[in-house]
Parts: C-alpha cells; structure tokens; sequence
C-alpha cells in the first residue's frame, strides 16, 4: 500500500500517476561544410560546487520548540527544519510545520551565528512560514533569488540544501520529476500545485530551498514519500510570492470559506445508487458555524463505499456556483478560484427531487482542526491512497 506523502522535519519533529512519455524521432540533420554545429552555452555554467558556494550562505538552520505545560515527564518539544534568507532586512523563508505554534525559535547562519527569530506570518495550509532575524550591526546579510517557478521543466536539474538530520548544509542534485503535483485530499480552494523531484529530502530538509541550475530559488522543501526512493515536494516560488506580501503585512493568508466537504461524483456512480441525474458537486459535510451551515445546505447521512472510495449519500448536489455549471474538477476548480471574502455566491442546489437557489455570504475562512501541524502529520502518517498520488474523484472542501 502506497503511503502518502509527509512534511519533513528533523527528529524528533513531526513527519510532516504516470502518463507514457511519446518521444518522436527527427531525422537526422546533414554536416554542414564547415562542420557540425556547437550547441548553444548554457547560461549557468557554474559547476555544481560553485553553485553551492554561492547559495549556502543564504541558507539556515532553524530550531524551534514548544511547551506543554499538561506534560508533566517531556514537557519541552524541539524539532528542526532548514530556511532562506530572502532579503538583506532579515526575512526568512521557510515551512509552517517547522515553526507554527512554537514559544522560541532561533535561527542558525552559515557562519555558525545563532540569532533569535520571530514569527512574521504562518499558512499552515500552504505551509509557508516566515520569519525575521536582526540584521547584522555591520555588513549584510545574504539572500537568495527567486526564479520563476512556471519556467521549470519535468526533466530540468534541481538542487536541495538544507540540514538532513542536522547535517548542516548538505547539497542533494537530482531533477524534476513531475509539475503541478497535487496531493490527496487537498481541497479545492486550497489547491496547491507541487514541484515534485528527486533531489533527496529527509527529515531537517523542509523550508529548505529548491535550486535551479543557475542556483535561484524554484520552490520550498516541504514533503516527501517516505517508504519511496527520490520522491520529494518543494512549493514552487510563484505560489511562495504570490502571498509572500500578505503573510508579512497581515501575518495570515486570507481566503473565503463555504464550509463544505464533499466530491465530484462519476456518471458511472448514478447509476449504482440513487444520485440526482444531474451533473455536480455532492455535499457530504457540512462544517458546524460555516456560511453553508447557517444557510441550510445539508450534508449526507447514509455511508457506503464505491470502487474502495467512502461516500456519504443523501446530501444536497450543488450544480452551478455564480452561473458556472459544476461539471468536472476543471470548472469547479474556476468557480473556486473565482470566491472572495465578502461576496456572495449564488448556487443552484439539487435535494431530493426539487431544485432551488441559494445565497451565501462569504467570510473568512478560520483556522481549522485539520490545518494545524499535528492533525495533518497523523492523516499524513496514518491515511492511505490509491495506486498513485492524486485519486480522480477524491473529497474536497470549500
């Protein structure tokens, strides 16, 4: 059985499909007279230990511990992961699983300096921290560069650094393995496109950087297989700028919440139990205190199993969301992306044999149970997918 994929943290810290690959053949090309023709520089030429010498300096050791006070016999929890620095004022970049929730945080430099650190913004979600050390009283600190993530190819040459088992600044190679990776059980408004490579990552490598050849910052160490040989996860850095001004002006990512969890079902599925014959998402929970819930959307009562995938039955079918027909994860994940905070949506609902509209207001989505570190790690841990990463039809939440 396939385990799914952990965040990856040093201990004792907390563990946090194929598609055939068609090559066509040209013919090969004639000599011209003047011999064959050179192929283009490249435009990093460094090796890989010049890149190294030229990277490592941006990168740190973060240490981080908790507290627990009802824990009487191992009261202090420490675990540590790896970070970047990101500008000359301080900021560093790296994972919400290695500093969230945390009292005291330190942050180790390439040099050996041990220097306090606070929490600038969390996402859990996404699992980008971001934190800020004093500067120095003289010279600058170093920083690393982002590269755009977009640009990267399955097939390009990628480098992890970072602090494996606490061993400082260790430099994995390998390539990228796969783009636009999206893990089980990710929600559709909370998807969350990963590079995924393999670079070796273990447990001290997460906040650690992803680097291109030319040695600028393509993604985040944040995940691995662990029963798996050379499959790790980095968030790529357009996700990581994207909100990057967010988290340090409001120590958050703000995004909007429905309060839903359910799927997309097959069309085979009608057939075999008694859905709606219409096309749309079905609604198996409804979250307690969300916007769904106070607006009378109903969630399903009746457990069964299809083709190994649990389903809920006997809940309300959302068909259409702001005049978008839910269809199939592609629409659907359109409608998403399309929610903001303080809108209302307007859904078209299918219950039973009756077919009705909704309006519901859009608030803040809160921090909840499953976003935090130590509910993530044991479904991380503990769950289990299908043959492959991503199951087609898996539940999501809105």
């Amino acid at each position: 059985m396939t385990r799914p994929p952990t965040r990856t943290t040093s201990v004792p810290g907390v563990l946090l499909p194929a598609a055939a690959l068609l090559l066509a053949l040209a013919p090969a090309a004639g000599l011209r007279a003047d011999g064959p023709k050179k192929p283009s520089p490249s435009p990093c030429p460094a090796s890989a230990a010049e890149l190294y010498e030229a990277v490592a300096p941006a990168v740190v050791s973060v240490t981080a511990m908790a507290v627990d006070p009802h824990d009487a016999f191992d009261r202090m929890n420490r675990q540590a992961g790896s970070g970047v620095l990101i500008d000359e004022g301080g900021l560093v970049l790296t994972n919400s699983h290695v500093v969230f929730g945390r009292q005291a945080i330190s942050v180790t430099l390439d040099d050996g300096t041990v220097l306090p650190a606070r929490i600038v913004g969390v996402d859990p979600i996404y699992d980008i921290g971001l934190l800020r050390i004093p500067v120095p009283d003289t010279g600058t600190l170093p920083k690393a560069a982002f590269a755009e993530s977009s640009r990267i190819r399955v097939g390009d040459e990628v480098y992890a650094i970072g602090n494996p088992f606490g061993l400082e600044q260790t430099l994995t190679r390998g390539i990228v393995s796969a783009v636009n990776r999206i893990l089980p059980g990710a929600s559709w408004s909370l998807r969350e496109p990963l590079i995924q490579s393999d670079a070796a990552i273990n447990h001290g490598n997460s906040g650690g950087p992803l680097v291109d050849r030319c040695g600028k910052v393509v993604g985040i160490n944040t995940a691995m297989l662990p029963d798996a040989q050379g499959i790790g996860f980095a968030i790529p850095s357009d996700l990581i700028r994207s909100v990057l001004p967010e988290l340090a002006e409001k120590g958050r990512v703000i995004r909007p919440w429905l309060g839903v969890q359910g799927q997309l079902v097959p069309p085979a599925w009608k057939e075999v139990v008694r859905l709606p014959p219409v096309d749309g998402f079905l609604v198996e929970v409804v979250e307690p205190g969300s916007p769904a819930a106070q607006a009378g959307l109903q969630g399903g009562d009746t457990d069964v199993v299809l083709a190994g995938v649990p389903l809920l039955l006997g809940g309300d079918m959302i068909v259409e969301m702001n005049g978008q027909a839910v269809s199939d994860p592609s629409k659907m994940a359109d409608s998403v992306a399309a929610l903001k905070v303080g809108e209302t949506v307007r859904m078209t609902v299918v219950r039973g044999g009756s077919t009705f509209r909704l309006e519901v207001p859009l608030v803040e989505r809160p921090l909840l149970p499953q976003d935090v570190p130590s509910s993530r790690a044991t479904a991380l841990t503990t769950g289990s997918a299908p043959a492959g990463l991503a199951p087609r039809f898996a539940r999501r939440s809105l």
